[in-house]
């Protein structure tokens, strides 16, 4: 049998990557925040243990490289605009967008040994990881616990904050969190009879089977496939169903995906195809879909509500909908990720001015700045005391930050850049795969184990 992907596809597959597009921020706090930069966190007036006399920030040059591209982009280098013309030191960063993640990664990985190299980097976690290991990431610990430039960490929630940490070492800070969730149609589920959502495996599969038998036994023979959950192969989704069985896909320092837990996952999984109560689309518009009930339960990013909610009103479905963990035998799980700001090897003046403007961007008025453009999680549980109108207008948005505490962290391994690319090719094609029954999954997962520890060698 062929491996599921060989390192060149996915490394091919990791090009296109790049960031989700966004919406521009109109609401009165972002105009608000935008025309004042916030307070700092704390003063100087307590002592400093990081030794940089405060003067000696006075007019340095940061270099920042940033992922985004479009609303996304300009919104970050006006908020750039914002810190250079108020920081009370007058540090100025200088950004330069690189596309993508992807770019973003191949090009400060060659800047390494070079002069030309930014002093920042807004990179994903398994990036930082591998900076860090190569000696050029800068342990963050002794910024955060500073007492007069640190940060309050009891404001972040824990998965956001223990994601970029390694033991007592700190690679990282997040910059962006965002999680892959299930969405269910809660107006269609009641009238199908069940007046709460699914919180096992096997409600979920009532309802998802009692919606597609829904179908089968109407006028219409189009729609005879469809009905239950609108199967999505996104890595994050395999890796929450695997986290909802009390799997996963780690032991130790490396892979392990072939176990009793993530067998009985994917078996679950494979069944609900084999019954025609999950089933894959054909023109790829899960929203429109999702609108129109052509399925009780789709898988959605969190920067895709908004999308999601024009998608309803586009159909005119007045349907209450909302979002779901994906639910196991004894809990329910997602993963998050996301992000995070990581600041190279340099000098101990231009690491300062980095952190402070890392900490600026964290304060909560920016952060709420932040979401209303993105829609993604706040990083501090305070910024949500300015976000109240907000959360009014998007109540979906405001029960997925509900779930934060079922989230989980994504494996701490540099490889995992490459394997969770595989994942989505392994976990797609168990679907695609006619000739696989739901008894034969493990075939998969130990080919999913094999080319993972080969990624991690």
């Amino acid at each position: 049998m062929k491996k599921i992907a060989t390192i060149t596809f996915i490394l091919l597959i990791l090009i296109s990557a790049c960031a989700a597009p966004t919406d521009t921020p109109k609401t009165p706090a972002a105009a608000k925040s935008a025309e004042k930069t916030s307070k700092p966190e704390s003063t100087v007036e307590t002592a400093s243990r990081l030794e940089v006399k405060e003067e000696a920030l006075k007019g340095l040059e940061i270099a920042v490289w940033y992922p985004w591209f479009g609303v996304e982009a300009s919104l970050f280098e006006a908020m750039v605009a914002d810190f250079n013309g108020a920081n009370e030191w007058g540090i100025k960063i200088n950004v330069s967008g690189q596309g993508n993640f992807s770019n973003l990664y191949e090009n400060v990985t060659a800047s390494l040994p070079m002069e030309n190299r930014p002093d920042l980097a807004i990179a994903l976690p398994e990036h930082a990881l591998e900076w860090d290991a190569e000696g050029e990431a800068v342990d963050l610990t002794p910024y955060t616990d500073d007492p007069a430039y640190g940060i309050d960490r009891s404001d972040f929630p824990t998965v956001f904050w223990e994601q970029d940490k390694l033991s007592e070492r700190r690679v990282a800070m997040p910059a962006q969190r965002t999680a892959r969730l299930l969405l269910w149609n809660e107006s269609w589920a009641g009238e199908l009879g069940f007046d709460s959502h699914p919180d096992s495996p096997a409600g979920f599969r009532q309802q998802a089977c009692r919606s597609h038998q829904t179908m089968v036994s109407d006028e219409s023979p189009n729609n005879d496939g469809m009905g239950g959950w609108l199967l999505d192969t996104d890595p994050m989704t395999a890796y929450a169903w695997l986290l909802a069985f009390e799997g996963g896909v780690l032991e130790g320092n490396n892979y392990r995906f072939l176990t009793p837990n993530n067998i009985s996952a994917f078996e679950y999984l494979k069944k609900l195809v084999e019954e025609t109560c999950a089933w894959q689309s054909a023109d790829g518009d899960p929203f429109a879909e999702f609108a129109m009930r052509q399925a009780l339960f789709i898988s959605a990013s969190l920067e895709d509500l908004p999308a999601v909610t024009r998608a309803f009103a586009a159909a005119n479905n007045t349907d209450d909908w909302t979002v779901l963990a994906y639910p196991g035998k004894n809990s329910r799980a997602f993963a998050v990720y996301g992000s995070s700001y990581v600041i190279l090897d340099s000098s101990p003046e231009e690491q300062l001015a980095a952190w402070l403007f890392i900490r600026w961007m964290l304060d909560p008025e920016q952060d709420a700045r932040l979401v209303q453009a993105t829609h993604l999680f706040p990083l501090r549980t305070s910024t949500l005391e300015l976000l109240a109108a907000y959360q009014g207008s998007h109540p979906q948005w405001a029960e997925a930050v509900k779930l934060l505490p079922d989230g989980e962290l994504q494996p701490q391994l540099a490889s995992w850049r490459t394997v969770k690319i595989m994942i989505g090719d392994g976990f797609s094609d168990m679907f695609r795969r006619t000739d696989l029954t739901s008894g034969q999954v493990a075939k998969v997962l130990q080919q999913m184990q094999d080319t993972a520890r080969e990624l991690n060698e």
